[in-house]
């Protein structure tokens, strides 16, 4: 009888996929980034990563006991805003800046617009920021093997050379999760093997930053792939640009937003005081999101024109 016809009102469409599935497999895509990165940094990296996903999941339960709300810790978008956040993080970083930025992401930008899918901007992303505009110099701060240095990208700002084999494969410093391209590329496969994300954002992102800076920056082949392989754009591209909440639903405006997302990018590594700019892209493209899912939203089959 299970299997018979129900005559209901729509969605007609079942799924056995869950916000606790779905974030499962985002937290596990993020697992070889992850263990690259307590690998590279050692103990801290993996302080920091317990403290912040720690503070995102209390925050939630706490904000949501004192507010009477349902509790949602279980649904697992708390442990991967921490985990997001925390590998957006320099190893070496004081651990109270994380917890700090924990809070924040979960009371500020996700439980006070209502919690999951109310939420404009990405909340681990919109912390970041927040935690780069007040403690810049902690954020921005880098040691690897003992030696405190500027990232690549910041190097090739200077009129450097970047090595983009070490870049791929992590040897370089940067923030606990951004530095293998090779982990975080694994991650984005998983992803998009297991139907959670397309790749429509990720790829147009991509390849719109890389035009940007070929035309806008140096026309050489090495630059441009250290562009590509530094910076956090690939972690970027896959775990935080297509974030459900904060990305367009519609085809084509996927595409549109992925375009934004590699213009706002170029014109802040190439014209802009810092050598990143990944982060800013995405949180001003969160806030276009509805005006561009207004102008891509196919018309109903069958509506009358005007």
């Amino acid at each position: 009888m299970n299997k018979l016809l129900n005559v209901s009102s729509s969605p007609h469409v079942r799924s056995h996929e869950s916000t606790q599935s779905i974030m499962m497999d985002v937290a596990i895509a993020m697992l070889p980034a992850t263990a690259f990165g307590v690998f590279q940094f050692g103990l801290n990296a993996l302080l920091v990563l317990i403290v912040t996903i720690a503070a995102c999941v209390l925050s939630e339960y706490i904000f949501e006991k004192v507010t009477h709300r349902k509790c949602t810790v279980y649904d697992l978008s708390a442990v991967v805003t921490g985990m997001i956040l925390a590998l957006n993080m320099p190893a070496d970083i004081p651990l109270w800046i994380p917890a700090l930025g924990g809070v924040f992401a979960i009371v500020v930008v996700k439980q006070l617009y209502g919690g999951l899918g109310q939420n404009f901007m990405n909340p681990a992303l919109a912390a970041r920021c927040f935690l780069l505009i007040s403690f810049t110099g902690k954020m921005s701060t880098f040691t690897l093997d003992g030696w405190t240095g500027a990232t690549p990208l910041a190097v090739l700002k200077a009129g450097g050379e970047a090595d983009v084999l070490a870049m791929f494969l992590g040897k370089i410093p940067g923030t606990i999760g951004e530095v293998s391209v090779l982990a975080l590329l694994v991650g984005g496969l998983y992803l998009v093997w297991r139907k959670v994300i397309s790749l429509r954002i990720p790829v147009t992102y991509i390849l719109t930053t890389a035009v940007f800076v070929f035309i806008f920056g140096q026309q050489d082949l090495n630059y441009v792939l250290a562009h590509i392989c530094g910076g956090g754009l690939i972690f970027g591209a896959f775990f935080m640009a297509t974030d459900y909440v904060t990305s367009p639903i519609t085809p084509l405006g996927q595409i549109l937003f992925g375009i934004l997302l590699g213009v706002l990018t170029g014109l802040f590594r190439i014209f802009g005081g810092s050598a990143e700019g990944v982060s800013y892209a995405i949180i001003i493209s969160n806030l276009l999101v509805p005006l561009i899912e207004r102008v891509t939203l196919p018309k109903a089959f069958g509506k009358e024109g005007k």
